[in-house]
């Protein structure tokens, strides 16, 4: 027998989910050490089964309902990660591990509550933002509207956290979101005023109420979408005067919904995201 895996994907943003149980059996196997060579194994997308992540069910949990293990393709952790928050609720709530439609999630970025709707999406409470330059973490004092220089550019973004940091770039309709995703992206993820990296998001404001998006992922690369990524973007929106409070993230693999009633005066709201969380397969690893 092989072990267990399932694969599960939100928006194009794709995952290898396993029981704890099969995870030590591979241990046992000899198929990896730990979770971080676990991870760089399984998704890789020539070798492995192809993935931007590996998540892992925690069941020990004593203060939330379950926990997990999140990482990165490269093997590196990752504190939340909105599209897997949302497949890992679906795939918890379906296999039986909690049995409520809304619960609490122990991650590295604290407690999240995801909520299974009656239409098949999930609702996810992804906390506040943070905005403290030194809680992000980034260096300069003035996360908002900094002027980074990468390369033959200067662009001007704005540092925000949904528990691991973001740098968001508005820019011009003129210009082609993934190709400067692709060209700066991995640039600014590792610039010095982002001592732990930075996820790094160019966007277009559409309209009012829709925003189109693009993401260098920390730890990945081009990702098709980014949860987390999306609830950043629509908050430096919002603090920039360029959205309104409920908005559509269009990103590459689909779009979510993220509400956040909050403003530059008053930024004490949790944000609220809303997106697709589906099946691509179940398999044994042989």
């Amino acid at each position: 027998m092989g072990l267990k895996i399932t694969k599960m994907q939100g928006c194009g943003n794709d995952f290898v989910i396993m029981d704890y149980d099969e995870y030590a059996k591979g241990c046992e196997e000899k198929l990896w050490t730990d979770m971080s060579e676990a991870s760089k194994k399984l998704c890789d997308r020539n070798f492995g089964i192809g993935a931007d992540g590996f998540i892992i069910p925690n069941t020990n949990t004593q203060e939330t309902d379950i926990g997990w293990f999140f990482y990165n393709s490269d093997g590196t952790t990752a504190q939340m990660c909105g599209n897997g928050i949302r497949c890992f609720a679906k795939y918890v709530y379906d296999n039986g591990l909690v049995n409520k439609k809304e619960f609490s999630v122990k991650t590295l970025a604290g407690n999240i509550t995801p909520k299974l709707l009656d239409d098949g999406l999930v609702r996810v409470n992804m906390s506040k933002p943070i905005l403290e330059s030194e809680k992000i973490p980034f260096l300069p004092t003035n996360n908002l509207n900094y002027k980074i220089s990468v390369k033959d550019r200067i662009f001007e973004g704005n540092a925000i956290s949904m528990g691991n940091p973001h740098f968001v770039i508005f820019i011009d309709e003129n210009e082609n979101l993934l190709e400067l995703a692709k060209e700066y992206g991995p640039y600014i993820e590792k610039s010095t005023e982002f001592p732990e990296k930075t996820n790094v998001e160019f966007a277009h404001v559409i309209s009012e109420d829709k925003i189109e998006l693009c993401v260098w992922e920390r730890g990945c690369g081009i990702t098709l979408a980014c949860g987390t990524g999306a609830c950043a973007t629509t908050v430096a929106g919002i603090l920039n005067g360029l959205v309104e409070h409920s908005v559509e993230v269009k990103l590459l693999g689909g779009s979510v919904r993220i509400d956040w009633p909050g403003n530059k005066y008053d930024t004490a709201h949790d944000v609220y995201m809303t997106g697709p969380a589906n099946y691509v397969f179940d398999a044994e690893l042989r």
